[in-house]
């Protein structure tokens, strides 16, 4: 079978989403081809009378040594950076992503995953307190050490990511080559996307588009592609940040195209963002079996020129 252009999102396993449950969720999503987990060493703090992080990458550590072999099945990746210091610490207190902070939580993670090395290691959020040439041979020094396998950005401004590749290629270190960002069919309106979440650049735009699709050995990552169900359940309002005529049209054409393919408007999403130009690898954060599934419907899903160009004129 082949692989998958999804990620299943393990944020809330182990807090949220109870062992039982999330084990099911990874099974079902190994059991149809799906090859990667992302997480976190800060999920998922705020669930947690800790105030720290750590429930899901230590569920995830259970569930591989109790699956003998999956390990070679799937690829891990998980993230350093947003970890509170202190419980109650976060956004102030945190980590960060100096050499000290990223050895050590390196180390905790491979602990909790039970794993040797990590397939894809993120730099949860950009550092402006730490000098980027400290950050960027902290990754390449155990990306050399085969501790790490790519690293990747998430929540960065494009221009901190091309002066991290830079000196990466100064420093004769392995390069970024990923970057996670919030994407989906639906956008906010321009500079009122602080009111949605906190990440002032973690947003996908036109011009990350552009700069992955002319760099093919780019991944681009998208969270929260769903909206938290928004597309599906009434009870799941769309934030008022989307509310543009633009929004409306995108609706209507979405509730269209899937009523005639006869899936749900999750599952066009998604075909959406894994069919685009540069394809976008989903990140889903499914809570229940029939929520993953729609996931992996659209991610097989082929919506054929036409289609996608009907999806793009309602923008």
């Amino acid at each position: 079978m082949n692989e998958l252009k999804l990620a299943l999102g393990a944020m809330e396993f182990g807090s949220r989403i109870d062992e039982k449950t999330s084990f099911a969720l990874l099974d079902q999503y190994v059991a149809e081809g799906g090859v990667w987990i992302d997480t976190a060493n800060c999920y998922a703090f705020w669930q947690s009378p800790s105030g720290h992080g750590g429930q899901s990458e230590n569920l995830l550590g259970r569930w591989l040594a109790q699956r003998p072999g999956v390990r070679d099945k799937v690829r891990i990746a998980t993230k350093v950076g947003w970890e509170p210091t202190v419980p109650g610490g976060y956004p102030a207190l945190t980590e960060g992503l100096g050499r000290t902070a990223i050895d050590a939580a390196l180390e905790i993670s491979l602990r909790r995953l039970g794993v040797d090395h990590i397939d894809l290691y993120w730099a949860h959020r950009d550092d402006r307190d730490t000098p980027l040439e400290e950050t960027v041979a902290a990754f390449g020094r155990h990306q050399a050490d085969g501790t790490i396998g790519r690293v990747g950005l998430s929540n960065w401004a494009l221009w901190r990511v091309e002066r991290a590749c830079g000196l990466a290629a100064e420093l004769g270190l392995g390069e970024p080559s990923a970057l996670q960002l919030r994407y989906s069919y639906l956008q906010p309106r321009p500079f009122v996307r602080g009111q949605v979440h906190d990440h002032r650049f973690g947003w996908v735009t036109d011009e990350v588009l552009d700069y992955v699709n002319t760099q093919p050995q780019w991944d681009l990552w998208a969270y929260s592609p769903l909206m938290s169900g928004a597309y599906e359940r009434d009870d799941r309002p769309i934030h008022e940040a989307f509310d543009h005529p633009g929004t409306s049209r995108r609706l209507e054409v979405l509730a269209k195209v899937a009523a005639d393919l006869g899936v749900s408007r999750s599952s066009v999403v998604v075909a959406w963002l894994v069919g685009g130009t540069p394809p976008v690898r989903p990140i889903i954060g499914a809570s229940r079996p029939e929520q993953l599934m729609a996931a992996l419907v659209g991610a097989r899903l082929e919506l054929g020129a036409d289609r996608h160009s009907e999806l793009e004129r309602a923008w």
